[in-house]
């Protein structure tokens, strides 16, 4: 059976509500398996769309990682969009006044700092306090849905903030429908809350698997290689190495003008060779204005489907601080949601003074990391929400 994300499965079965007012929260990578923006294909087909919104990256999803993103208006559906990632996480009572429906249709790359489940969980928030109902239109998780492969550390909600609002892992193996479901219990919003959920989806497909071409969700991960590399690579943007934003390897690539290629590439080979192929590879990267020639690494996965991409990337990290003892820094990272871009590496991993973590010798840092990375009750916490096989 071909593959159906949830907006082709209400196309296909108009729900009684398509007259009512319907407000989207969704972006230009929301999009049909034919290929047709969500919102263009809702409008043509006669749902009553009144008003747009879009979380980070706005409605295009070409907005700078972090930037805020302004109000604007649609030319697709020709209705004004409120942005979630400018003044507010939130829609308030005014933007709801006028709204019977909630629907949500953004896709996820299954990654916990990535914002647009934080966006929906808003989205969920708001219609419990105002009383609204609201529709996941599900998509499948490209990681794929198998929950042994989630990943830690968990969160500790001592240090949440808009790329960790509540407790789970870094690498969650869920779709965004089934979070839907288990943040709406846990946090006892009691949103009416329904997923459409997809159709021709088994939890152990990757993306590989959809038959689909990809679509940047964000302008950064350009491709599936990225996405499943970004739960490790990521962490590197709390530090003065480069992950190759603004190349065709963003996510795909470490590097620094200081790094040592020939130590990098054979201690990295060695220890993470199972997992990883590591090749040269010099890249323009622009610094405040700047484009230097930039030496770094190149990082293929062996194996997709049993690929552990948070211990992977935390292991590259370690190796890089501790070959350049005097170049390597942790750096802050200002976002609209942390103006002032500290504490960046905590935030990611979800744990206190992170830094910290990373001075103790290898043997220990290892035991310490693969015990934060076991997330066993994360499987019986989510199987009750769990909507696919």
């Amino acid at each position: 059976m071909p593959l159906h994300f949830g907006i082709d499965v209400i196309l296909k079965n108009a729900p009684v509500w398509k007259n009512e007012r319907i407000a989207l929260l969704t972006n230009d990578a929301a999009r049909t398996n034919k290929g047709v923006i969500s919102r263009l294909a809702l409008n043509d087909a006669g749902f009553n769309l009144t008003k747009i919104f879009s979380p980070e990256h706005g409605i295009q999803t070409t907005g700078e990682d972090g930037a805020v993103m302004h109000d604007g208006h649609d030319t697709i559906t020709d209705l004004p969009i409120i942005s979630l990632y400018g003044k507010k996480f939130m829609p308030s009572a005014d933007d709801l006044k006028d709204i019977d429906i909630l629907l949500f249709d953004v896709p996820d790359v299954g990654t916990r700092f990535y914002t647009y489940l934080w966006t929906m969980t808003y989205w969920i928030e708001a219609a419990a306090i105002n009383h609204k109902q609201v529709y996941i239109l599900d998509r499948p998780n490209p990681l794929s849905g198998d929950i042994m492969m989630s990943e830690g550390p968990l969160l500790d909600e001592s240090i949440t903030s808009f790329i960790g609002r509540f407790n789970m892992p870094v690498k969650h193996q869920c779709t965004l429908g089934e979070l839907a479901l288990y943040f709406n219990a846990v946090q006892n919003w009691n949103a009416s809350v329904k997923v459409i959920q997809c159709e021709g989806w088994h939890r152990e497909q990757l993306f590989f698997d959809w038959h689909q071409k990809w679509v940047n969700p964000s302008p950064a991960l350009q491709n599936i290689e990225a996405a499943l590399l970004y739960p490790g690579t990521c962490f590197f943007e709390a530090t003065n190495v480069s992950v190759g934003r603004g190349t065709p390897y963003s996510f795909e690539w470490i590097g620094a003008e200081w790094m040592n290629i020939a130590a990098m590439t054979m201690v990295g080979q060695n220890i993470l060779r199972e997992d990883l192929k590591i090749e040269n590879l010099t890249l323009p990267i622009t610094v405040n204005g700047n484009t230097i020639q930039t030496k770094g690494i190149r990082i293929k996965i062996i194996e997709p489907k049993y690929y552990a991409a948070v211990l992977n990337g935390l292991l590259l990290l370690k190796l890089v601080k501790d070959i350049h003892p005097k170049e390597f820094k942790w750096m802050p990272y200002k976002t609209n949601a942390n103006p002032t871009g500290e504490n960046h590496l905590s935030l990611l991993l979800g744990v206190p003074d992170a830094e910290a973590i990373f001075d103790l010798p290898l043997q220990q840092w290892l035991q310490k990391i693969n015990a934060l990375i076991r997330v066993e009750g994360w499987k019986k916490n989510i199987e009750p929400y769990l909507l696919y096989n």
